[in-house]
């Protein structure tokens, strides 16, 4: 029975009957302590805060007969003196209890208790190298890296390591992991690598092979046991690739997109609000913002260049790098869910991130934490407010932090702010939106002198969100496109007024758009055009859905049918083609549609485009568009052309002339006079005799021409045919004479050879001066064309009708004349390709058929499809060496 006074201090306890049970079971263990505990109030102090907090700490001081003594007096740190590695054990048990007797109860802040954490792992390692048999004859050195290295660890931290040395660390590793949980795994090549290297060896590989990713772990490199001198000289060769290498926007990017993936994987667990440290407006954020700002501004300012994440955020707003009061705020919340953290941790010291999501668990860590109901709250509700208060605050400033500050210079160009805090020097504001992506200082000023201007007419919102709106920009491939893009916008008072409404409604709406206007110029010069696109990027629903073409059909309908002469009625459907070609991109580009659906779209649009042309002329003979090539297989590219036939029921004179009239009409009326007049590209070439044949022909006339002249590229050609509109009879007609020449008919070896020896010419003749044969999207070797030509092979041998390549690909398969794995390796080559190229088609804003050569080109695209350049080619060499492989097997019979 414990004595009233100590029962007293228990009932207030964090878990007071789980606390009252272990001190019973101590004062068992030593007879004294229930007296000792009611005398001395310090100890009665530490003593329950311990036991309420952590399950495996009260183990310990069940089972280890010195634990108490520590306790008692949490002032006097042992030295490690261990001989074994079961005394080193005990050793790191009471000193993480001393540590966590003065966090609990006040004595040590967050700082001096991630630094004693830290010298415990120091301490620990220092020996574990020093235990006999464990150091050898060479030279080793222990690299602390991560919190290690930045002195601010966690009680369950991974304690992450390299070696560097000439010597087995294996036995050091061993010993340490019966201590801590070490991982060394931030090595080069990772757990691929050799456990320990040379420093010479880790400067080659930092030289020739080193991400981006990696020099930014090198930012917290610190020699922390083993050979001095050794240490010494890797922290001195880190810092020089840390700090004198460039970090620019697209190493920036790198790991922004990095930081991106790990938020996006906590989401899918659901773990977003729960997580104190890689959740929206946890800990990560504010390690990341501090890492990012260093590594752009530590190459110039060595004060900023601490590894420990609040001494560097504090000089970062003392010099002006982070608007002081952010950085105060950051630091108080960093403060707050760092301590969190420590509690999760210290009950079983076990690695959790998460609160928990039952009441009764929260609650538990809420009165760990010092939370106490109150008359008029709950104490886990005044956590759970507070939690959410700064993870708020957190993502808050995180959100503005990098562009505030540039901001305030621009509008302050002196040496302070108006609230006297130091401004930006000039030197860092362009290395700040060099990093970001903005090349230029100077114009970006003037362009957001601009902006603002314009923007503040209509909304002091939309001023405080001028620092999120570069940060959208900045996420964009071409951030000063965007800025002046957005500028561009702004400048009407109507584009104004709509953008203003749109942001204010939803900011996904202008990141959306920021992302848009620094994409493509062309898309940017579609929004201004169709500033109406701007309220349609709110909706998911809207970015996501299929393009009608009821819906579009309906619409133009609407459009035509008032209008009274035949060039107004063009000017409508010109306009509104125009309208849907952006929304289709846009779909593309922010709602991720997968390029089967944009080609679907693209198809099904151009095909009421022909329809309502072919009514406007409306022909005097009965007559059919039969669709070929991509646009036969639903398939169409942003630079697709429109092949296609004209097909006509009739037998005299007359009706050949009609029909030809008719055709010659259409291709005006599509094609148009100009470009700017154009609303597609309507390509007949595919017809009989080609240019010298007439562009319509009877169902009479292509049986003839088919049953005597033609070759067997063109029976390839017809597998790809469908009819898209006019009379539905003689579309049907037409696609009978094509069942009967494609697929009744035999396709012999004499066939087979003359489509191998054609393709064997294209591959050494087409592709054009100036593209790079290398990454070729459309002719290289396993890109669209070997995957189309292998497709309509099969087709035409197996008798397997079907338009699409991607359909063509999965009836083959259902019909056993292709391996599963062979079409999956078609077909991801073929996605690839079409992607990339589609993409290359907005951000170029022209046709281009290979990835391209300049660096700047391929940065952007490669911003655009949410990878690096090097990234790109690579997977583009991977996807097209495997689709090639199986394309010389099936398509041309080599093994």
């Amino acid at each position: 029975m414990l004595p009233p006074a100590v029962s007293a201090v228990v009932e207030h306890a964090a878990a007071p009957g789980h606390v009252a049970r272990t001190l019973e079971q101590l004062s068992q263990i030593d007879q004294g302590l229930a007296g000792r505990l009611a005398e001395d109030a310090g100890l009665l102090e530490r003593l329950v805060a311990v036991v309420g907090a952590s399950r495996s700490l009260t183990r310990l001081l069940l089972t280890d007969a010195e634990a108490l003594a520590v306790v008692a007096d949490p002032a006097r740190r042992e030295e490690c003196s261990a001989a074994s590695v079961d005394e080193l054990v005990r050793w790191k048990q009471r000193e993480l209890l001393r540590i966590a007797v003065r966090d609990l109860t006040g004595v040590d802040g967050l700082e001096a208790v991630g630094n004693a954490l830290a010298r415990l792992a120091e301490d620990t390692l220092a020996a574990a190298v020093e235990l006999p048999g464990n150091g050898g004859d060479g030279r080793l050195a222990v690299i602390g890296m991560g919190k290690l290295g930045g002195s601010e660890l966690n009680y369950a931290s991974d304690v992450d390591v390299l070696f560097v040395g000439d010597v087995d660390a294996r036995p050091v590793l061993e010993v340490a992991r019966r201590c801590f949980r070490v991982d060394a795994d931030l090595r080069p090549e990772g757990r691929n690598g050799p456990l320990v290297r040379t420093l010479a060896s880790y400067q080659a590989y930092w030289a020739r092979w080193a991400r981006t990713w990696e020099f930014q772990a090198l930012l917290k490199a610190r020699a922390v046991a083993g050979d001095r001198e050794l240490g010494d000289a890797f922290e001195v060769a880190a810092a020089e690739q840390v700090w004198h290498r460039p970090f620019g926007a697209e190493e920036l990017r790198e790991v922004r997109a990095m930081k991106a993936r790990v938020e996006g994987e906590v989401a899918r667990r659901g773990l977003s609000d729960r997580e104190v440290k890689r959740g929206r407006g946890g800990i990560r954020d504010v390690e990341f913002a501090v890492q990012l700002l260093q590594l752009v501004h530590g190459r110039h300012d060595p004060a900023l260049r601490s590894a420990t994440t609040l001494t560097a955020l504090a000089e970062l707003g003392h010099a002006g790098y982070l608007a002081p009061a952010d950085a105060d705020d950051l630091a108080a919340s960093y403060r707050f869910l760092r301590t969190v953290e420590h509690r999760l941790q210290l009950a079983d010291e076990q690695q959790v991130h998460a609160v928990p999501p039952d009441e009764a668990g929260r609650t538990r860590l809420a009165r760990v934490l010092g939370y106490r109901d109150s008359t008029e709250t709950p104490a886990v509700r005044r956590f759970d407010e507070d939690l959410r208060r700064h993870q708020a605050n957190v993502r808050a400033i995180h959100e503005r932090l990098f562009f505030r500050p540039l901001l305030e210079a621009f509008s302050h160009p002196g040496l302070a702010g108006p609230s006297g805090a130091s401004v930006m020097p000039t030197t860092a504001i362009e290395e700040r939106l060099n990093a970001f992506g903005f090349a230029d200082a100077r114009r970006t000023r003037s362009a957001l002198h601009e902006l603002t201007r314009g923007l503040t007419r209509s909304s002091r919102l939309m001023h405080q969100m001028l620092p999120l709106l570069l940060g959208w920009l900045s996420d964009a491939p071409d951030p000063d496109l965007g800025l002046v893009g957005l500028r561009n916008l702004v400048a009407t008072r109507h584009q104004a007024g709509r953008v203003v409404s749109a942001f204010r409604d939803s900011p996904e709406s202008a990141r959306r758009l920021c992302l848009l206007l620094g994409t493509s110029r062309l898309l940017a010069t579609g929004v201004s055009r169709h500033p109406e696109v701007i309220t349609e990027l709110v909706d998911d629903a809207v970015l996501r859905a299929p393009v009608d073409g009821e819906r579009i059909e309906s619409i133009a309908a609407a459009a035509l049918e008032w209008r009274r002469s035949a060039g107004e009625r063009r000017g409508a459907l010109l306009r509104l083609t125009a309208a849907e070609r952006l929304r289709i991109a846009v779909r593309d580009v922010v709602g991720d549609a997968p390029v089967t659906s944009t080609a679907d779209q693209l198809s099904e649009l151009a095909t009421v485009v022909l329809r309502r042309a072919l009514a406007e002329l409306a022909p005097p003979v009965p007559m059919a568009i039969i669709a070929m090539g991509r646009f036969g297989g639903a398939e169409l590219s942003y630079a697709s052309d429109l092949d296609a036939l004209i097909v006509y029921e009739g037998t005299t004179a007359a009706d050949f002339e009609a029909a030809e009239r008719t055709a010659e009409s259409l291709l005006a009326y599509v094609n148009g006079r100009t470009p700017a007049e154009r609303l597609f590209t309507l390509d007949v070439e595919l017809r009989p005799e080609g240019r010298r044949g007439p562009l319509a022909r009877s169902i009479d006339g292509y049986r003839a021409y088919y049953q005597r002249y033609a070759r067997p590229w063109e029976r390839q050609a017809l597998v790809r045919a469908r009819p898209v509109t006019g009379v539905e009879s003689v579309g049907r007609a037409f696609m009978e004479l094509v069942e009967e020449f494609v697929w009744q008919a035999p396709f012999t070896d004499a066939d087979v050879r003359e489509l191998r020896r054609i393709k064997a010419r294209v591959e050494r003749e087409r592709i054009p001066a100036g593209e790079d044969p290398q990454f070729h999207l459309k002719l290289g070797r396993g890109s669209l064309s070997d995957v189309e030509w292998t497709a309509q092979l099969l087709q035409l041998g197996g008798r397997v009708p079907s338009p699409g390549t991607m359909a063509a690909l999965d009836a083959l398969v259902g019909a056993g004349h292709l391996d599963g794995a062979d079409a999956e390796q078609l077909r991801q080559a073929y996605r690839f390709c079409e992607h990339t190229r589609n993409r290359w088609y907005l951000v170029k804003g022209a046709p281009g058929d290979a990835l391209p050569v300049q660096l700047d080109q391929l940065g952007r695209l490669s911003r655009s499809l949410g990878t690096t350049s090097s990234e790109l080619r690579s997977t583009y060499r991977r996807l097209t060496r495997r689709s090639r492989q199986v394309m010389e097997r099936l398509f041309y019979g080599r093994t």
